[in-house]
């Protein structure tokens, strides 16, 4: 049995990704993604993406950090897609396209098929501005005001910074945790950490084997955004300058050098399991206490179909390759 779970993970990537949905869950691997929704007909509807295969064409975005940015780029843009997509497969925006505003059909007989692309590149910019602003400006802003009251230098500066930043994040994480929405996102938050232990384990894929796993994981993206807090206090500690419009715009400056050192962290903490990994993981790990819920067996069928779907997608190339 031992041997058979050890040629499980070597014939098949080790290693895959994902993200919850409206109703749903995102599996993504090397040759694209896969959404799985759970319907108003209580069906199960998967939709397969091919990737676009920019990284292959150019190699050095493959390189150590540079990978990491891209990497950061390419999940923000294809989760701003798959939401809208998993919403609208689930059914959710029915009563909207039932009903639209003059504004949605002028906007529709402006740019017709080429709406939703420009919708969607207003959506990731707005997304990159409000989390540049609240998470890495505010605190500069704030902390900037706030240290002349307390005396002190540079590294008292720096270390008020990065606690503001770390506080902000979890107000905001309590907040949207709030959302009778985003507590179902959770949910399959979860189902989606569960299917990926399971699978990474050697075990077959089942609503009774995945809950016996553990709702968190190593390479999540909440573990990932706690990091880039972390890993910007060290890197903007180097950076020393009190004049409040200077430490801005080195903020924005550094947020794709913070972001690529942050991936390769978290890739090498998903990789490895010692002790001071597992000292790395720690906070990332409690974090996601908060952003994930124990999922009910639909939502692990849900996350289940979309990584068979992927695998599916995975051994088909892997065989015509062969061939």
């Amino acid at each position: 049995m031992e041997s058979k779970k050890q040629k499980v993970k070597k014939t098949l990537p080790q290693y895959y990704g994902g993200q919850a949905v409206m109703e749903g869950v995102m599996m993504r691997g090397t040759k694209g993604y896969v959404v799985s929704v759970r319907n108003a007909e209580q069906g199960i509807v998967t939709v397969k993406h091919p990737n676009a295969g920019k990284a292959a064409r150019f190699p050095f975005l493959k390189w150590p950090v540079i990978r990491g940015v891209v990497s950061f780029l390419q999940s923000l843009v294809v989760g701003m897609k798959v939401i809208s997509e998993s919403a609208e497969l689930a059914g959710l925006d029915d009563i909207t396209e039932e009903n639209p505003s003059k504004l949605d059909v002028w906007l529709e007989k402006k740019f017709g098929d080429k709406l939703v692309d420009y919708i969607m590149t207003a959506s990731v910019v707005i997304a990159l501005v409000l989390g540049v602003g609240l998470f890495m400006l505010l605190p500069a802003w704030l902390s900037g005001m706030i240290k002349p009251l307390l005396g002190g230098g540079h590294i008292l500066l720096s270390i008020l910074e990065g606690v503001m930043r770390i506080v902000i994040f979890l107000i905001y994480i309590l907040l949207i945790s709030r959302m009778k929405e985003i507590q179902r996102l959770f949910g399959y938050h979860g189902a989606e950490h569960k299917t990926l232990a399971c699978y990474e384990a050697g075990e077959v894929l089942s609503p009774e084997n995945a809950k016996k796993h553990s709702r968190l994981h190593k390479r999540c993206g909440t573990s990932f955004l706690l990091i880039v807090m972390v890993v910007s206090m060290v890197v903007f500690f180097f950076v020393k300058t009190e004049t409040v419009w200077l430490r801005v715009i080195s903020r924005v400056l550094l947020v794709p050098v913070i972001a690529g050192l942050s991936y390769e962290l978290l890739r090498w903490a998903g990789r490895h399991d010692n002790t001071l990994v597992n000292i790395i993981s720690a906070p990332g790990l409690m974090l996601q206490k908060m952003t994930t819920a124990e999922p009910d067996d639909g939502m692990l069928e849900v996350a289940i179909e979309a990584l068979k779907g992927e695998l599916a997608d995975e051994t088909a190339d892997a065989g015509s390759t062969e061939a």
